[in-house]
């Protein structure tokens, strides 16, 4: 049998069947439900053909492990997965390519997050080492509310590398350190710009810092060290969106 995923939530499948429907293999549904968003997911699979079955709650907690579900869950084909051609179709078809590196970032959560803040920044990829990395999951999926579905994620297989390769491309590689010298708001952040933020609790690699143009730290003022990844990229991100629109 060909591979097969479960993607849930409102939003998620939402995008997929907007975008992607011939991923979608069939639908299950709660039974007894009255949502008109939950109704207008079902009349457009029905629409391309999807099947559909109504279930009790417990059928769909444990199809996906008791996240979340929103009353709807999809037996579903794997997305494309892009990689580094991909990458360098986008950085040549943007004049100014605004671009988001996780090197590392393992929590299904908060890739979700990330994804989705990126969309809403207007990140053209989001760039992850195929290799001790979040991929893309039911649970990613849900967190990023349609964003997984929509922003390119490219997995490279050597980062270092596809760092390398961006910089030649004229891309500044400006990466997140909390013993880096000048705060995000002291740094020029308008051009073409690959932001590099690293896993959580271990930051980046040593390879990764050593292949970053820039280092940046957010400004700390309270008892807590450090902030939570997908936060910290929020903050990062429109930082750099606030600079681009000046």
């Amino acid at each position: 049998m060909a591979q097969q995923e479960w993607l849930y939530g409102l939003h998620a499948l939402q995008a997929v069947i907007e975008r992607e429907p011939e991923r979608l293999i069939e639908l299950y549904v709660l039974k007894g439900r009255d949502d008109e968003r939950l109704t207008k997911l079902v009349n457009q699979a029905r629409r391309f053909g999807i099947a559909v079955q109504f279930c009790q709650r417990k059928t769909l907690d444990d199809k996906v492990a008791g996240e979340q579900h929103q009353g709807i869950v999809a037996r579903a084909k794997p997305g494309k997965q892009l990689n580094e051609q991909d990458l360098d179709r986008i950085i040549e078809r943007e004049s100014v390519p605004f671009l988001l590196v996780l090197d590392g970032v393992t929590d299904p959560h908060n890739l979700g997050a990330c994804l989705r803040t990126a969309d809403a920044a207007g990140v053209h990829a989001v760039i992850v080492p195929k290799d001790k990395s979040a991929k893309i999951t039911g649970t990613v999926s849900k967190v990023a509310c349609g964003a997984a579905e929509v922003i390119p994620l490219i997995q490279v297989t050597n980062l270092a590398r596809t760092l390398t390769e961006i910089q030649k491309a004229g891309v500044w590689v400006v990466g997140t350190a909390g013993e880096a010298e000048q705060d995000i708001y002291q740094a020029k952040l308008n051009g073409p710009i690959a932001l590099v933020m690293g896993a959580e609790g271990k930051g980046m690699r040593r390879l990764t810092r050593e292949h970053c143009d820039e280092l940046i730290k957010l400004p700390m003022a309270g008892s807590v060290s450090s902030l939570n990844v997908s936060v910290a990229t929020g903050v990062c991100l429109y930082e750099i969106v606030r600079q681009r629109t000046l």
